[in-house]
């Protein structure tokens, strides 16, 4: 009996000098709004990871660890919250934290975890200034904010042929930053007249007082830089009124949640968002994901969530460590293939060069309609 006992406390030893871990487990945060307005977003970015956490552990997991927790923090896109969220995660130990989702959110919730060096990867902010900063160890999976206005502007101008536009946000840090940098491109081209920029608050469900103002004049085209629900109700009271410009939004309003509100509505409205290769590794996913969650559609930041993730686990095993210096060099110095949104490769500010195309609702779906890179209609 003695012997075994020695025996065995002979092997811990060997064990731990050897570095191998015994029940250790890796701890990854997120960071989404899991309360509030666009608890939904959240809820996708979190299953997102969650997914690829589990893909990630079936296929083999990380060495020297028998478990990956995911600890969810709540920024409810307000950047108060989602500072107290970061510091929550920080002090419970994470090694790497995916989020969050609204870029007032995501900014402040930078600074602690910059201040102690914990990797951030975003799989929804747009706003330039997330990675405008200098903070090595921060990265974004979609594309940026200016990618975006001018692959909206390219469209009004070469697309749609409009002479007039009118823009409309709910002044948060994301829809600001679309619309300044939409007029921006416009200006600078001289193709486009802004006729009226429109304000709503988050979490409005009326929006008479400002689409009737629009309606007066008239405009081509009618940006709508908001979130999810805002975009569906205001596009079925846009119809209601009876207004005929043409309608365009962005890539937070692409989610099955716009379709499922917006019903009728929606027929023809335009949207940026990224292009979805058509691959194996995505229709993997898909298929994992909807078991897993027992749902039939997946919202779209839940896919940027599942990359962000495997890409920092990915990064963690190549590296053979999860010090956060290594990994960023894992991260910065790699072509990431076979991710669901496409492959990934971070710039030296931590963004990929990922292009947006024009999508439009069509039969109640969303199909490609417009490469600004080409000019041409898909």
């Amino acid at each position: 009996m003695k012997k075994t006992i020695i025996l065995a406390l002979c092997i811990a030893l060997v064990m731990g000098v050897s570095g191998m871990a015994l029940g250790k487990t890796l701890k990854i945060g997120t960071l989404s709004p899991l309360t509030g307005p666009y608890a939904q977003d959240g809820t996708d970015i979190l299953q997102g990871v969650k997914t690829a956490v589990a893909v990630f552990e079936k296929a083999g997991g990380l060495p020297g660890y028998d478990k990956i927790e995911v600890l969810p923090g709540d920024s409810a896109c307000d950047g108060g919250k989602a500072t107290m969220a970061a510091n929550k995660l920080i002090n419970s130990g994470v090694a790497g934290v995916i989020g969050a989702y609204c870029s007032s959110a995501t900014i402040p919730a930078s600074v602690p975890l910059h201040e102690a060096n914990i990797i951030q990867i975003t799989p929804a902010s747009t706003h330039t200034d997330v990675t405008a900063r200098g903070f090595k160890q921060i990265f974004r999976m979609p594309p940026r904010d200016d990618v975006q206005a001018w692959s909206t502007v390219k469209f009004i101008e070469d697309g749609l042929k409009a002479k007039t536009l009118a823009l409309i946000d709910d002044r948060q840090t994301y829809t600001v930053g679309l619309t300044e940098n939409i007029t921006k491109f416009a200006k600078e081209d001289g193709k486009i007249k802004i006729v009226a920029l429109e304000h709503i608050t988050p979490g409005d469900k009326d929006f008479t007082a400002v689409l009737t103002n629009l309606k007066r004049i008239n405009p081509d085209v009618i940006y709508m830089s908001v979130y999810q629900p805002e975009g569906s109700l205001m596009v079925r009271q846009i119809r209601a009124l009876g207004i005929k410009s043409a309608l365009i939004t962005e890539d937070a309003v692409y989610h099955p949640k716009f379709l499922e509100v917006g019903g009728k509505a929606t027929e023809g409205v335009y949207l940026t968002f990224a292009k979805a290769p058509d691959s194996q590794e995505r229709r993997d996913f898909e298929k994992t994901y909807k078991k897993m969650w027992n749902v039939k559609n997946i919202g779209s930041y839940g896919y940027y969530a599942y990359d962000a993730a495997m890409v920092l686990l990915k990064a963690m095993k190549k590296a053979g460590t999860t010090k956060t210096d290594a990994v960023v060099k894992a991260l910065r110095g790699t072509t990431w293939k076979g991710m669901v949104t496409g492959d990934v490769k971070f710039d030296e500010k931590g963004d990929r060069k990922l292009a947006h195309i024009i999508w439009v609702v069509k039969n109640g779906k969303f199909v490609a309609c417009w490469d600004p890179l080409t000019g041409k209609y898909l």
